[in-house]
């Protein structure tokens, strides 16, 4: 666990450095759609990967399915919420958020189930 702790850690250091850097260099088109979308992405995928940290004190988390689940029923109950005028992790309500959560939704289970397990011996 410890070594897919690191791995978990280490990814999760990359986007929030990503976060930073931004697409200030980008044109204006990448960098809108950058600050636009890009945490739509990163959020969930973010979230799922810290449920898997949490699979071996929480065995339903053991699944893929589940933790995909209610990751996207957290960032779809969150934007559903803006829309009603409550504020939860953003301010602006678009629909097109829950096309961005479901992306980052299954690149993390891609990331989860597919990439890691082919990089790290130790990745179940």
């Amino acid at each position: 666990m410890k070594n897919k702790k690191a791995i978990i850690v280490l990814t999760l250091l990359i986007i929030a450095s990503l976060f930073f850097i931004g697409a200030e260099w980008a044109g204006k088109t990448a960098h809108r759609l950058f600050h636009s979308y890009f945490a739509d992405i990163a959020i969930p995928f973010g979230y799922y990967l810290l449920l898997v940290l949490l699979e071996e004190k929480y065995k339903p988390f053991k699944k893929w399915f589940i933790k995909a689940g209610a990751v996207f029923t957290l960032c779809a109950l969150s934007e559903t919420l803006q829309y009603f005028d409550y504020y939860a992790l953003a301010s602006v309500f678009d629909p097109m958020d829950y096309v961005l959560y479901a992306i980052g939704v299954l690149l993390a289970v891609f990331a989860d189930r597919i990439l890691f397990k082919r990089m790290f011996d130790f990745w179940d």
